[in-house]
């Protein structure tokens, strides 16, 4: 398989766009995007749940992103579960990873390797447009 950008840096500008225009603090999710990513698919997923209770602006980040990453998953014929789901839902929570967990380890590869771009170009582009951060004061 050869490697696509899938436009991944301008969907990761778009993504950190509207997340600064909603709530400039859900910025500081980008880095914990990044590091979710090594848990794996069914722990970045699950995110957006943990914090819809207490912190609205920064679950619907990381649903936003999730949302946009099956969309390009989608372009490399890889069909990852996103549906609509409440904190509450155990039932729909567990058909979810239950069909995350039983991807091919060929498309689990590939469906990290994405994601593992996609929130590095979050990352880069949140260094750009954090406000009052250590990127408004460094490189100008």
């Amino acid at each position: 398989m050869a490697w696509h950008s899938y436009e991944l840096d301008r969907i990761a500008q778009k993504l950190v766009i509207n997340a600064r225009k909603h709530d400039p603090n859900s910025l500081n999710q980008s880095h914990k995007m990044r590091v979710a990513v090594s848990y794996g698919l069914e722990r970045f997923w699950g995110e957006h749940l943990r914090l819809k209770v207490k912190e609205e602006n920064k679950s619907r980040y990381w649903k936003e992103t999730w949302d946009k990453f099956c969309q390009v998953m989608l372009k490399t014929g890889i069909e990852l579960p996103n549906d609509s789901v409440k904190p509450e839902d155990t039932k729909t929570i567990e058909s979810v990873s239950n069909k995350l967990w039983s991807l091919s380890i060929e498309d689990q590869r590939v469906a990290l390797a994405v994601l593992t771009q996609l929130c590095d170009c979050i990352v880069w582009w949140t260094q750009r447009y954090k406000v009052g951060g250590a990127a408004d004061e460094s490189d100008s």
